[in-house]
């Protein structure tokens, strides 16, 4: 049997399959303590990234429907117009937006 008081700096270990006797069953186990103190999670700078497209998901507008149908009318036809002007212009804002983003990060 190990001592558990005194002086002695020395962990308990658990007890050896030997001292459990000629059975070779442990005895009658507690389950282990539960502590109550709050813990402090904090979020680490990628996970915090992992939420940036919620974040901008929720800043799209909700697709309007009857647009989306028209403009593909319009294709099909041939009548949709492509202003290349507006195209480069979206794209160069959509660049800026980007790098400014990461550029914090």
């Amino acid at each position: 049997m190990k001592s558990i008081g005194g002086d002695s700096n020395k962990p308990v270990s658990p007890p050896s399959p030997q001292e459990h006797g000629a059975t070779g069953q442990p005895g009658p186990q507690r389950p282990p303590a539960t502590s109550s103190r709050a813990v402090k999670v904090e979020m680490t700078s990628p996970s915090a990234r992992l939420q940036e497209p919620d974040q901008g998901l929720s800043d799209v507008g909700v697709v309007d429907g009857a647009r989306t149908e028209a403009a593909k009318q319009a294709i099909i036809e041939g009548r949709f117009q492509i202003d290349p002007e507006i195209v480069a212009d979206k794209l160069l804002a959509t660049v800026r937006e980007h790098l400014l983003i990461h550029r914090k990060s």
